[in-house]
């Protein structure tokens, strides 16, 4: 009996997965009873009791003499709440636990959904492998050369410039600081406006690494209520740059991570005047720029600066690869501080890679590949709402991403998702808790998803079982 149930719950997981991922559409017909029953050798009781399954959680419906086809998913659940957060800055220390969280995620066996890391089979490898073959061929004295002396290759450079049309711009090339990571562009881009002790502003939620860096520089964070749609208020940026005392702003105004929200552009015209009088330096991450889920790229907060006051960091690894390890700073009247800090921090960047990544985006690959990622992305976080609707309890608030591919979870006050943690990587399931997003501890009834991944049977059944577990608190 036991095993009987495990086939017919399996089946409703699989079947729901089609369902959430857009293999199979409002209106498709499903195969039939005995069809099922043949393909995947279950007893016709079995099929009937996955599909009356699904019928009861409203994803099909029976029609007499016709079978079973596919509804309409349920509304969506309500966007989570924007929060009060402390008018104090706080130190950060989360590295160690953050460590703890990413490295059991990684685990091999454990459901994919705690780092925000793309599905291998989205990305272009076989096509960068053999840019890098083509060019170690044509240039093979690239691997000859060694200096820590930062070197930008004018053939990247110059493909960020003509990218940043869409951006805005243009910007000037000499404006640009190619990086190892975005990670490292930001951590050169505090260094070179902030010093120990320093106070810097956040969004609340903030994504961690930018915690983590703060942690590591010794540097506090002020949380900055930040809403689901709209993202950082800067109404309270404005109350609390009155006074002084904020050296630098870190934003992610397209695609926050983690609530995926795109801030409006009066908002960021707005930001960008605001921050400028007040002396407040800005270091906008960009990174999920070019994965917004609208019909337009949109501008960043570096477009409407007038001063210079912008540092623009992004990179391509989660686009092309996350082993590219190439990104950027388009730094404005800092970019001689960024260069420096560049130089004794790191040397140059890998100039093979570089030449890759230019002639990649030469070739007008890039734009086609953009298109189907972006359209993968938008099924897989709607796949990942949907499954997350049906599964986590009922007073679940959950957001409706702009950009990116990440899903910021609120559960009910009672639910402490640090807390269950442990038990849910005991059962093969990974997620970042809430509370890593805040410096003084906000949100622990919170929760990421990481929704690079198609949204498989597997998938849908992972979230089936954490959504038991939270249910269970």
């Amino acid at each position: 009996m036991a095993e009987e149930l495990l086939r017919y719950e399996q089946l409703a997981a699989e079947l729901s997965g089609m369902i959430a991922s857009g293999v199979l559409n409002h209106g498709d017909r499903l195969p039939s009873v005995r069809r099922l029953s043949s393909q995947r050798r279950l007893s016709v009781s079995t099929v009937v009791q996955a599909l009356r399954l699904l019928e009861d959680r409203g994803l099909v419906e029976a029609r007499p003499q016709s079978g079973f086809f596919v509804q309409r998913a349920k509304a969506a659940r309500a966007e989570p709440v924007v929060r009060s957060t402390p008018e104090e800055p706080s130190p950060v220390d989360i590295s160690q636990r953050l460590v703890s969280v990413l490295r059991a995620g990684a685990r091999n066996g454990i459901a994919p959904l705690a780092a925000a890391l793309p599905a291998p089979e989205l990305l272009p490898v076989a096509a960068l492998q053999r840019l890098y073959a083509g060019v170690a061929r044509r240039h093979p004295r690239l691997l000859e050369g060694g200096s820590h002396i930062n070197t930008d290759e004018p053939a990247l450079v110059r493909q960020l410039v003509r990218r940043s049309l869409a951006w805005g711009g243009p910007l000037p090339a000499e404006e640009f600081v190619i990086t190892n990571s975005c990670t490292e562009a930001l951590g050169l881009c505090l260094r070179a406006v902030t010093k120990p002790g320093d106070t810097v502003a956040v969004e609340s939620p903030a994504y961690y690494l930018m915690l983590q860096l703060l942690e590591t520089l010794g540097l506090k964070a002020l949380e900055i209520p930040t809403d689901p749609r709209t993202g950082m208020s800067v109404e309270a940026l404005d109350l609390a740059t009155r006074n002084g005392g904020i050296a630098a702003c870190l934003i992610v105004s397209n695609g926050s991570n983690p609530l995926g929200c795109v801030m409006p552009d009066d908002r960021k015209r707005l930001f960008s005047a605001l921050t400028a009088a007040r002396g407040v330096a800005v270091i906008e991450d960009d990174i999920y720029g070019d994965l917004h889920l609208g019909s337009e790229r949109p501008w960043p907060i570096k477009a409407f600066d007038k001063v210079g006051n912008v540092m623009l960091c992004s990179s391509f690894s989660k686009s092309l690869s996350p082993a590219l390890r190439i990104g950027f700073v388009a730094a404005g009247r800092y970019h001689s501080a960024i260069a420096l800090q560049k130089t004794i921090t790191s040397g140059g960047t890998n100039p093979i890679t570089q030449h890759v990544l230019a002639e990649y985006l030469e070739s007008g690959a890039y734009e086609r590949h953009l298109r189907t990622l972006r359209r993968a992305y938008s099924q897989q976080v709607e796949a990942m709402r949907l499954a997350v609707s049906r599964y986590f309890p009922a007073a679940t608030r959950i957001t409706q991403p702009q950009g990116g591919y990440v899903l910021w979870v609120e559960l009910p006050e009672n639910i402490d998702t640090t807390r269950l943690y442990q038990r849910a990587i005991g059962e093969n399931l990974a997620y970042v808790p809430g509370d890593l997003f805040s410096p003084s501890g906000m949100y622990r009834n919170c929760l990421r998803l990481n929704c690079g991944n198609p949204h498989t049977p597997a998938i849908e059944d992972a979230v089936r079982r954490l959504g038991a577990i939270f249910s269970s608190a």
